[in-house]
């Protein structure tokens, strides 16, 4: 039987660190007769997307690597922000997920009200722009941020700013929460376990959607 295609998720960002944490988040989908899945690291990109000019400056460079890979069965845009998603998808021979669509969706579907942490407050007004265009502004409770730099989202430092913002979600509604930045994959498990409440990691909830994507095209 022939292999299915490799899943490709890009870290728009030059952290590698950030990209490790990825790779570690999408552990669990490595099956035994599943797709390869891929990490990468745009080494071009800024070393955190923590703006709209960022998001601007990597859409290009985005577009530019989707349009190459096409040996991928699906790719996972693994920044929240979603940049470029619009034009990767234009580019690319596969389905192009980003993880701040899927994180949202996947939350959605397991609960009626959405509440998401975010790195900052600047952040927190691109977002409420992304999901008015979605349409989907009324299912989010709120978003609070701990502000942080990507960089740092995914060190146990942050951990009680992390915790003390699910409180305050779980205070205004929220029933279930997305953690608002790829770099904060490593915190999820230990998260949900401390607020009694679902902690989407949107990087796993796009790399599910896009396994299931190639397998559903073997």
């Amino acid at each position: 039987m022939t292999p299915p295609a490799p899943m490709l998720v890009i870290n728009p960002n030059s952290n590698p660190a950030v990209t490790a944490g990825i790779d570690r988040a999408v552990a669990p989908f490595r099956l035994a007769d599943g797709p390869r899945i891929e990490c990468v690291t745009l080494e071009q990109g800024p070393f955190g997307i923590e703006s709209a000019h960022d998001g601007a400056v990597v859409a290009p460079m985005l577009a530019a690597l989707v349009s190459e890979r096409r040996d991928a069965g699906a790719i996972v845009i693994a920044c929240f922000s979603d940049p470029g998603l619009a034009a990767c998808r234009e580019v690319a021979q596969a389905p192009v997920i980003g993880i701040g669509e899927a994180g949202m969706t996947t939350a959605m579907a397991r609960a009626g009200q959405v509440g998401v942490i975010a790195l900052s407050e600047g952040s927190i007004r691109r977002h409420w722009a992304r999901w008015r265009a979605l349409g989907i502004a009324s299912r989010v409770a709120g978003e609070v941020a701990v502000e942080a730099s990507v960089a740092d989202s995914g060190d146990p430092a942050v951990f009680p700013r992390l915790e003390a913002a699910g409180a305050a979600l779980a205070a205004q509604g929220a029933e279930a929460l997305v953690l608002g930045c790829a770099g904060m994959a490593d915190q999820r498990g230990a998260l949900e376990q401390a607020l009694g409440l679902p902690v989407i990691d949107p990087v796993q909830a796009a790399s599910a959607l896009a396994i299931s994507a190639i397998l559903a095209r073997a």
